[in-house]
């Protein structure tokens, strides 16, 4: 889809449509992040399932997405959380913290794939929603450029792992980092218990 045809998609679900997004559910260490945005009628061109865009695109578009006037809120829920509710857990946590922080009401929030969120607001899980929906796509950038500047500060903090890299994912590089150098503070327990003999 176009993002001229996804701007439409969402205009079929009501005026103020928020979209919901999440990065991280499959790493192996860091957290998982939310966002949820509410363009607002502001039309920005280029967006898409932000795993299709380049890093850079994705840099820019953030940038545009926050300078724009769009209203969005981030949620950031982190390993040990994870580690204690699990990540399906985590990933609702984080977004309906993401939701609950907007500074409007949003006549329905569209949820990538996810069900069943606690949420005062109507709501819709559509399975690629990152792909149909301009607001989720929008919520789909800021989670995932927000969650890699993370892991890219992370990176600088536990330099042994390669973070920069893979952003915490299961890569053999990263996977025989941790078999060498076992796990660091942001490791995922229940992720890494393959790896590791604890």
């Amino acid at each position: 889809m176009t993002t001229t045809e996804m701007f439409e998609f969402d205009k079929a679900y009501g005026s103020i449509v928020a979209g919901v997004d999440e990065a991280g559910r499959g790493p192996l260490a860091g957290p998982v992040v939310a966002a949820c945005c509410a363009p607002c009628g502001i039309f920005i061109d280029g967006f898409n399932d932000s795993k299709k865009l380049s890093e850079k695109k994705r840099e820019e578009l953030f940038d545009k997405i926050t300078d724009s006037g769009m209203i969005y809120a981030v949620s950031v829920v982190d390993e040990k959380t994870i580690d204690a509710i699990n990540i399906l857990n985590a990933t609702k946590k984080a977004m309906e913290n993401c939701v609950k922080t907007l500074t409007i009401m949003p006549d329905i929030v569209l949820i990538d794939a996810v069900k069943g969120l606690n949420l005062p607001f109507r709501q819709l899980a559509l399975i690629k929603a990152d792909a149909k929906s301009y607001s989720v796509a929008a919520a789909s950038i800021i989670a995932k450029v927000t969650r890699d500047r993370l892991m890219r500060a992370y990176d600088a903090e536990y330099p042994l792992y390669g973070f920069n890299k893979h952003k915490g994912y299961g890569t053999a590089a990263h996977i025989a980092a941790i078999k060498k150098f076992g796990p660091c503070e942001i490791h995922r327990r229940t992720f890494i218990g393959n790896f590791i003999d604890e």
